[in-house]
């Protein structure tokens, strides 16, 4: 049976700060890293998509966070196809054409030194490659991924698809066969159902050495609306305990399990994880 992990997907979240979770003297970024970390195993570096991480701050999340902590950073928008802003490049590079191969190339440099304190001092858990709904099943996507894998190949990657052709009865094994093939670690995902951007609750094994789940919510408006709109969801415990039987699953197949909470509106993120820690404990099935 292979360790679970289980966080959520920010502790920096302005939603979190605000519900009141972080108690008094613990608010500023150094108190808020240190409580989270006292509480959960893991986290992931949402942040990591908006803006091109620091090696100062990977160098401050290794010192405030106890050994064995593990951070799973989100690759930064222009990597994975995403539309960026100009301003979310560091100031130097914001008069480059977003096209340019060269400013690929710095970018890819960057988001590697940022990650360097953590990979040296066993902290990176995962770089997770999350895909837009336009990254759709094709020769194309398959050359983007392979070349996504040779750039990344210092590091364990995740790969998390947004349009469900991917995961369909009549792709699956396909898809699995690739990941394995890059030896990528395939996200599962729970999500709104019987929407057209749905993703199959499905729970592929592409790599011995992690799994990867992350709750996103069931809101309705997934897909569509405000981030707010998207991922508010509290999870109850019946929602989390038909998850059990897959959680172990994939627990006895791979050497990491990392489960994340997205549904980031309050703390409602943070509650399921406790929840769902409490529940995976031997002694629930008899009380």
């Amino acid at each position: 049976m292979g360790e679970t992990l289980i966080g959520t997907c920010s502790w920096t979240d302005k939603a979190l700060v605000g519900s009141g979770w972080y108690p008094p003297g613990r608010r500023d970024p150094e108190g808020r890293l240190r409580h989270y970390a006292e509480r959960f195993p893991v986290v992931e570096v949402d942040a990591g998509y908006y803006a091109l991480p620091s090696e100062r701050n990977s160098a401050l999340w290794t010192e405030r966070t106890p050994p064995g902590f593990r951070f799973d950073v989100k690759a930064f928008s222009l990597l994975t196809g995403h539309p960026t802003r100009k301003a979310a490049l560091p100031a130097d590079l914001r008069g480059h054409d977003l096209r340019d191969p060269e400013l690929l190339d710095e970018v890819w440099h960057r988001f590697g030194a940022a990650l360097r304190p953590l990979a040296e001092a066993g902290r990176l858990g995962a770089v997770l490659f999350q895909f837009p709904p336009g990254f759709v099943p094709g020769a194309r996507a398959e050359t983007v991924l392979h070349h996504i894998r040779k750039r990344a190949h210092r590091w364990p990657v995740a790969v998390e698809f947004r349009h469900p052709d991917w995961w369909r009865d009549d792709r699956r094994e396909r898809t699995a066969a690739l990941l394995r093939d890059l030896d990528a670690t395939a996200v599962a995902v729970d999500t709104a159902q019987g929407l057209p951007t749905s993703m199959p609750p499905v729970t592929p094994v592409t790599s011995s050495g992690l799994g990867v789940v992350r709750f996103h919510g069931r809101n309705p408006a997934w897909g569509t609306g405000s981030k707010e709109d998207r991922f508010r969801h509290t999870y109850t415990r019946e929602e989390l305990r038909a998850w059990l039987p897959r959680l172990r699953f994939l627990a006895e197949r791979v050497d990491h399990l990392h489960v994340l909470f997205n549904n980031c509106c309050g703390d409602a993120a943070v509650r399921a994880a406790e929840t769902l820690r409490d529940m995976l404990d031997p002694d629930e099935d008899t009380r």
